[in-house]
């Protein structure tokens, strides 16, 4: 699954080197967490509450780059703050050195800026609400945003059911190899001509249109009943 996600990231945001693979060479990265209602099936130990978002589940930390497309996702309990439970995420997936600035917002402030700037030796930049009224896309959280509403909008992913929680990431990884998948374009014919049309059957169809319908109605009756249209048959009222 993780090799499919990757081929799936290069087809969708690489750049070909010299042999003509694709390669992803993200420059920057948003990261961002969501906090979904665990279900009867989530055990006491993994899950938790998070106070601010009145939730009592998990807790999702999501790392996109710049175009939505994930890197990386790690399930835990929903009490566990921000700036402490995604440490793992810049481990994991900025070793490389064309990657060294995150976009985060408020609640990442504090020790994980320090503790990036110190240990992964990446600059984070806090996006904050200054001033805002009513619904308004921050530059660079939007993109983070999209991909939770990509994610949540498959059900199975808009709470969580699962026991383990890499079992729950794995359903991340799922959603977004689904929502590429989608996006992808379609492929040339082989030939280079335009697309042939699909084959044809003498089969009758299932789906056929109104009139069809009507003009099988009538001989259906014609050759059962031949005489019905000269035909006129009295009808009693019962009173």
């Amino acid at each position: 699954m993780g090799l499919l996600h990757e081929r799936l990231c290069q087809r969708a945001a690489g750049t070909p080197d010299s042999e003509g693979h694709l390669l992803i060479t993200p420059t920057a990265g948003v990261i961002d967490s969501q906090s979904v209602k665990g279900a009867q099936t989530v055990t006491a130990t993994s899950r938790g509450f998070d106070a601010g978002k009145k939730v009592n589940g998990r807790k999702r930390f999501i790392l996109v780059d710049t175009l939505g497309l994930l890197l990386g996702v790690l399930v835990g309990p929903a009490s566990r703050q921000d700036r402490d439970g995604a440490r793992q995420l810049p481990v994991d997936h900025f070793t490389t050195p064309s990657c060294r600035f995150l976009f985060a917002e408020g609640g990442f402030a504090g020790r994980f800026v320090d503790w990036a700037a110190d240990i992964v030796k990446t600059t984070v930049e806090i996006v904050r609400k200054d001033g805002q009224k009513g619904f308004q896309p921050l530059p660079r959280r939007w993109v983070v945003e999209r991909t939770l509403d990509w994610i949540t909008a498959h059900r199975r992913l808009a709470r969580d059911y699962e026991r383990d929680q890499a079992t729950s990431a794995d359903f991340v990884h799922w959603a977004m190899i689904r929502t590429m998948a989608c996006r992808l374009p379609a492929a040339p014919p082989s030939h280079g001509g335009p697309p042939e049309p699909p084959p044809t059957s003498n089969r009758p169809s299932r789906f056929r249109t109104g009139t069809q319908q009507a003009q099988s109605s009538q001989l259906r009756s014609t050759f059962l009943f031949p005489d019905t249209q000269q035909m006129i048959i009295p009808m009693r009222v019962r009173g």
